[in-house]
């Protein structure tokens, strides 16, 4: 085949597969050799130097398949190296990543069921399964999603659109938020992920609705403040829309009250959105999944399955408890799911998204999960995390923020002058990066002042093993040590 003639292939029809098998074949070469180059988590290079070998490579002409291919493998961070644990960003497994190709063959699109008549059905019995995995019962109703900052968007919206229904009885859908009624409320804690924000202000509540419910040393919200801020808020005349629960922080992997997030929303009128993009993963572990009790009490859930579900992004799923609730989201197109089609029988998943044209994202998930022993992943995963946390207990050097809830912890370098701790935890973080050394995560603590800047391990690969997070954080120290010299 031509060089020309591979770029203009199709990949579907009966003659799709052939065409690409030897490109895959170019890919897999390029990917292995890319990653021979890099040698680590990711290239020595600082993020110019970088930046000017793609614009080289962007600026080449001629097929390019191959060698942009190896380049790519050349600078990413590699979440399959043990040295790579500053993100959720797992290393997806092969099954799945094999799935996804299948998928981008045959380019289903999820708007209407003549474009996806397979993928349809696939995804509505995906998430009737995922919904009983969750606790909830037939009357279950969901969709697959970019993520959680877009199933966390879904979530408020609904709620929203619910609350403004019975207090003003107008449907916000339709006619925007009413004039002159109560101000409307978000509860979420100081820990919460940042898209609860990001979802007030799109949905013209503004970032200011959402109400910072104070955290616990562990970064779990406090029940007790969650409480006292639905009073306050009901004595000043307030709305309460929604209390948003985290099952699994991005920090710690911290998991609030969630029978008591839920009685007290339930006490308040407001819905429970429990955003268990990361915590999710934990119902697949028989070890891990009494973490969750009480998320089948939520109104509805977020899981993301690129996190501790080891799928390529995206593959994100939003859940409601009751498929009723989701009726401000029913949209109509003649000309994508006319009512006489759903009446003869040809189902649509138009009405349940906030996007139209959607890829099969469920088919990998449902791939993965028709094999066992994906507990045991978060298991392995979970088990590295009290390693790790018993390790840096014991360095002379490390100090740990608390011990791990599910795969993730928190801790610093701590200096001879604790007064640069901030300084020289960002600075080391920095010089891994610059060497290729290792990709480490950084955050901060609640509150004001200094000392707040921790590193961050987040340990999403089940291959990795004790020994090597005991080098990596070998390795964390003596750039601890490095930066102090050099500062």
């Amino acid at each position: 085949m031509s060089d020309a003639t591979k770029g203009q292939a199709l990949s579907g029809g009966v003659g799709g597969a052939a065409a690409l098998e030897p490109l895959l074949r170019e890919v897999l070469a390029a990917l292995a050799e890319g990653a021979r180059r890099r040698g680590g988590p990711l290239p020595a290079r600082t993020p110019q130097e970088l930046a000017a070998e793609v614009a080289r490579a962007f600026a080449a002409e001629g097929e390019r398949l191959g060698a942009l291919s190896e380049l790519l493998a050349y600078g990413s961070a590699d979440p399959a190296d043990p040295f790579c644990a500053a993100h959720l960003h797992c290393p997806p497994l092969a099954v799945a990543v094999a799935a996804d190709l299948a998928v981008s063959a045959l380019n289903p699109s999820l708007d209407s069921w003549d474009q996806a008549p397979a993928a349809t059905a696939l995804e509505t019995s995906l998430l009737a399964e995922l919904a009983r995995l969750v606790g909830f019962g037939a009357a279950a109703a969901g969709v697959l999603t970019s993520g959680g900052t877009e199933s966390n968007l879904m979530g408020l919206m609904l709620a929203r659109d619910l609350a403004v229904g019975r207090s003003a009885g107008v449907r916000a859908e339709l006619s925007g938020l009413p004039g002159g009624g109560p101000r409307l409320r978000i509860f979420a804690s100081e820990a919460a992920h940042f898209s609860t924000r990001r979802a007030a202000a799109l949905l013209g509540l503004g970032e200011d609705a959402v109400v910072a419910v104070p955290v616990d040393r562990e970064l779990r919200m406090d029940a007790a403040a969650l409480a006292g801020a639905l009073r306050a808020s009901a004595g000043r005349g307030e709305l309460p829309v929604a209390v948003v629960a985290t099952a699994g922080t991005t920090d710690t992997g911290a998991i609030d009250p969630l029978r008591a997030c839920a009685s007290l929303a339930a006490e308040h009128g407001a819905w429970l959105h429990v955003d268990a993009a990361y915590g999710g993963g934990a119902l697949l572990s028989d070890r891990l999944a009494p973490l969750l009790d009480g998320l089948a009490l939520a109104d509805s859930v977020s899981l993301d399955w690129h996190k501790l579900g080891w799928q390529p992004a995206a593959a994100g799923v939003f859940l409601v408890r009751r498929a009723e609730t989701y009726a401000s989201l029913a949209r109509r197109a003649a000309y994508l799911n006319p009512a006489d089609d759903e009446e003869a029988g040809y189902p649509s998943l138009l009405g349940l998204s906030l996007r139209t044209t959607r890829r099969a994202d469920a088919f990998k998930i449902l791939v993965t999960l028709r094999r066992s022993g994906l507990g045991r992943l978060v298991e392995a995963c979970h088990d590295l995390a009290r390693h790790g946390a018993a390790a840096v207990r014991a360095h002379r050097r490390l100090e740990l923020h608390a011990d791990p809830v599910l795969t993730a912890f928190l801790f610093r370098y701590v200096p001879a002058d604790p007064a640069r701790s901030d300084e020289v935890n960002a600075g080391l973080r920095r010089r891994l990066l610059r060497e290729g050394r290792a990709v480490v995560g950084r955050t901060e603590l609640p509150g004001t002042g200094p000392g707040r800047v921790r590193l961050k391990l987040t340990l999403l690969n089940p291959h990795a093993t004790p020994g090597d997070l005991d080098r990596l954080l070998a390795v964390v120290a003596a750039a601890g040590e490095a930066e102090e010299s050099a500062s």
